[in-house]
């Protein structure tokens, strides 16, 4: 939300030490109390790490509770799309609530099947939300990188069989789980040796799976005629939604290279070796650290 949503998604997509999936090719089905791995120091269930699943929701997929509400009487769908596809393609959340619940969908679409081009291609970004009868829901545009861009939004005339797409998904996900299409392999530790090892085998953890609002069964929606909604996006400007199905699909979406760094996973020297400090520092004369330099801690 401070302007390093792209540099936290590349954490939390990548691989290796301190990054989620490290604790998931450990078998972890808990959040660790720590990064690192340990057989008798550190808890294997603590909630320490944990707000990087509230942040996956409400600001990868997108859906989370509106700022001046409370009881989830509104919600906020804010999409932040990752600069380049090979970072993230797709995402999704759903949160419930007492009046039913939001879901919100998100996806990369026309991608080239050369993968390089992934940094540099121009796209269309594909995003569906359902607001529950009696809910409120509010839409806030992403940043919207090139004047070339457009986003239209459609809404579902009438209301397509979203328990039988949310069944049929369910089952597909259970499919595509049970043939362990998830990691190739996970770090097994042998106790006789007390050494760990890598196991080379599928495994259900990790296996992907695509929101119950891409269902094939909900091709056929009926949708009006749409409404060109550039300019409010364009203006940053908060759009109210009534209850119901919406998409909103955005043409001419250019993906760049993120900023690679030369440390290790989650460190980008890039942004704090430079004679700009910018935001990142409110006093460059000095390596004290001031409250007002917290903002950029990830």
């Amino acid at each position: 939300d401070m302007g390093f949503h792209h540099i936290a998604l590349r954490k939390a997509a990548g691989f290796g030490f301190a990054t989620s999936e490290y604790m998931m090719r450990h078998n972890a089905t808990t959040m660790w109390e720590s990064w690192w791995r340990s057989e008798d120091l550190y808890s294997r269930n603590h909630p320490m790490l944990g707000a990087m699943a509230e942040w996956m929701s409400s600001s990868v997929a997108g859906v989370s509770h509106y700022p001046t509400t409370t009881g989830a009487r509104k919600m906020l769908f804010w999409p932040r799309f990752p600069k380049s596809a090979t970072t993230l393609e797709y995402a999704s959340a759903t949160q419930g609530t007492v009046r039913g619940d939001y879901s919100i969908a998100w996806r990369f679409e026309d991608l080239p099947a050369d993968k390089s081009q992934y940094n540099s291609a121009t796209v269309q970004v594909r995003v569906r939300f359902l607001v529950p009868p009696g809910g409120e829901g509010v839409v806030r545009p992403p940043v919207i990188a090139s004047s070339k861009t457009t986003a239209t939004l459609r809404h579902a005339t009438i209301a397509p069989d979203l328990i039988n797409a949310k069944s049929s998904t369910s089952k597909e996900c259970k499919r595509r789980r049970k043939a362990r299409l998830g990691f190739s392999y996970s770090w097994e530790f042998d106790r006789e040796k007390e050494k760990w090892y890598k196991h080379e085998s599928g495994k259900a953890i990790g296996t992907p799976c695509e929101s119950y609002l891409f269902h094939s069964s909900l091709d056929k929606t009926k949708w009006d005629n749409g409404m060109d909604i550039t300019s409010a996006f364009s203006q940053k400007t908060d759009m109210p939604i009534a209850p119901g199905l919406y998409e909103i699909l955005f043409t001419n979406w250019p993906l760049e290279k993120e900023i690679e760094g030369t440390g290790r996973i989650g460190n980008i020297p890039e942004y704090y070796n430079s004679n700009d400090l910018g935001p990142y520092c409110k006093d460059s004369s000095t390596f004290e650290w001031d409250i007002d330099d917290g903002t950029h801690i990830i």
